[in-house]
């Protein structure tokens, strides 16, 4: 009898697993298929992009929603790829890190628009006549709107990392690649898994320029829903807009929940913290991933290669080891590394000179200069006001995390769309109640760029170690205590990487947000952002060139005087050892 009783509860099991089965090889048949045919219409002529002009009707939204996302996909890959290699040997080498960090600095502040002007020739001379070509122009263009902010994520992971981590790490004389795979990639990840969130959202914003590339006289119009916003606002088609948006909404869900909601669960177990805490992230998805047999069948060889690949001893270069177990650094050496990185600042600033020499004079540098004081000035303010905001919020979600993962995809929506958008609308506001244009513009600098602090402030709060918050009910730390003694210590290494991906991303948005127009109506504020603007409409490239030099001169001098000894300061006192 008692057998008769368990057959249908094992029954029941049998089906759940066959379910969960036939569920997971359906998804890996699903993405096998997607892979196929981004390579396929990859590898068509261009001319196919005439054939099958772009159009607003609805239908077609759900493949080029499908372009779109392979286009972000792939550009996350790039970017996780260059974050491994380029924060790795920023964090791992100081000569490296003097001359690596101001680059990133000076990367993140560079008009992203700007990199399709020297990379789009490239890529279609590289593939001349397919499609890959400006595939693959448009995938390096959101490329460089995700990149960087993983890479400052990781960087600063790297850099405040618990002492007693790299003491056991030495112990166990780990290699330096053993030691980036057991150490450096695991502790790093749940702050990278939120950046690439908010890389992946923010890269919508250039989608809209990626898909739609111009080289000289040609336009190459990739099919995509950053294309079909283009074209919508082009014939001011707010319905199709209005689709796009749902569209947009539909790929961020599926993102959501195919990609980042499982990334998150997963990376929860690489959480710092020595004693238990409550209940983690979930994801059906990824209960789907471990509870599928099939799944383990096909990833088993995978995790054979991976694990073989992790434990090969490379010999760790001098210049690569952890910065507590260096030698000690030589005097010699320092000084003809600095002389080198002055030579070629040097060079640099002769070549910029000859380009503008004869064409610019003094009073377009002063004039350029003042113009980036003035968008310094709303650059600070704009921090100030989102940090008061969206610091207490991120801790409050971050703490929670059921909260966390409702809030999580509609932090990603907004993250993800596009404040170009929202410009008319705010020029329309300005004209009607003929608002002040210098101030009611500048809001739109830090529509897009303000959720970095969000995220990495959530990323922070999600792994702060529950034994330090244990610790702090222990004590009866309560109130304003609680916050500048316990939570706001633990987030500041986070809170600065958003600062800063924020802040360059506020100087970048200036191009755009001081110069905002709707039909006929054009709106413009004293800026350095509109300096480049006008000068780029009127094809004047040598300013277009000195506006730029002075706003990465700008970035780089803010990062260096005021987000660095930041930076120092949570290494040094506000570091969890």
């Amino acid at each position: 009898m008692a057998s008769h009783k368990h057959a249908p509860l094992a029954v029941r099991r049998s089906l759940m697993l066959s379910l969960w089965n036939v569920m997971a090889l359906l998804l890996v048949v699903g993405v096998i298929v997607l892979i196929a045919y981004g390579a396929d219409v990859s590898t068509e002529p261009l001319t196919a992009l005439d054939i099958a002009p772009l159009s607003l009707d609805p239908a077609n939204l759900p493949i080029y929603a499908v372009r779109t996302m392979l286009r972000m996909l792939a550009a996350i890959v790039f970017s996780l790829i260059f974050t491994f290699i380029y924060a790795t040997i920023a964090a791992r080498s100081r000569r490296a890190e003097m001359v690596m960090i101001p680059i990133l600095d000076i990367l993140q502040s560079v008009p992203i628009l700007g990199f399709l002007t020297f990379t789009v020739t490239f890529f279609l001379n590289l593939f001349p006549g397919r499609v890959l070509g400006a595939e693959l122009a448009s995938v390096f263009a959101i490329f460089t709107s995700q990149a960087w902010n993983m890479t400052f994520s990781m960087y600063q992971s790297m850099r405040s990392q618990p002492r007693d981590l790299e003491e056991v790490s030495s112990s166990f004389h780990l290699s330096g690649w053993q030691r980036f795979w057991r150490l450096d990639v695991p502790f790093s990840m749940p702050g990278l898994v939120w950046n690439a969130m908010m890389s992946m959202s923010g890269g919508w914003f250039f989608v809209v320029a990626s898909e739609a590339i111009t080289v000289g006289d040609t336009t190459v119009t990739l099919p995509g829903i950053g294309s079909y916003v283009a074209l919508a606002i082009k014939q001011q088609d707010i319905t199709a807009i209005g689709y796009a948006i749902a569209a947009m909404l539909a790929v961020i869900i599926i993102y959501d929940q195919f990609l980042f909601r499982p990334l998150v669960a997963w990376a929860d177990k690489f959480r710092f913290e020595t004693t238990s805490s409550g209940p983690g992230p979930r994801s059906w998805m990824l209960d789907l991933l471990r509870r599928a047999k099939v799944i383990r069948v096909l990833t088993a060889p995978v995790g054979w290669f991976m694990r073989l690949i992790w434990n090969i001893r490379f010999p760790s270069l001098p210049m690569m080891k952890p910065a507590g177990i260096q030698a000690k650094p030589s005097v010699v050496v320092d000084r003809l590394w600095v002389s080198l990185i002055f030579l070629g600042a040097l060079f640099a600033a002769y070549v910029s000179f000859n380009y503008l020499r004869g064409t610019i004079g003094l009073n377009d540098v002063g004039t350029a200069v003042v113009d980036g004081f003035i968008t310094l000035l709303r650059v600070v303010v704009l921090i100030i006001l989102a940090t008061l905001i969206w610091v207490p919020i991120g801790v409050w979600i971050g703490l929670r995390p059921k909260l966390a993962e409702r809030v999580q995809p509609l932090a990603q929506f907004l993250a993800a769309f596009p404040a170009n958008l929202a410009f008319p609308v705010f020029v329309v506001v300005i004209v009607r109640f003929g608002l002040n244009a210098d101030v009611w513009l500048s809001p739109l600098m830090i529509l897009g760029t303000q959720w970095y602090i969000l995220f990495n402030v959530i990323a922070g709060a999600s792994a702060f170690p529950g034994d330090l918050k244990e610790a702090a009910r222990s004590f009866h730390i309560k109130g304003w205590r609680w916050w500048f003694k316990v939570v706001l210590p633990g987030v500041f290494p986070y809170y600065v990487t958003g600062g800063i991906t924020a802040s360059g991303g506020s100087w970048n948005a200036s191009i755009v947000a001081e110069v905002a127009s709707w039909g006929t109506t054009q709106l413009s504020t004293p800026g350095l952002g509109s300096y480049i603007a006008n000068a780029t409409t009127a094809g004047d490239f040598p300013r277009v060139v000195l506006g730029i030099i002075v706003m990465c001169g700008f970035v780089t001098l803010f990062n260096r005087l005021f987000w660095r000894p930041l930076y120092e300061l949570g290494e040094r006192r506000l570091r969890v050892n």
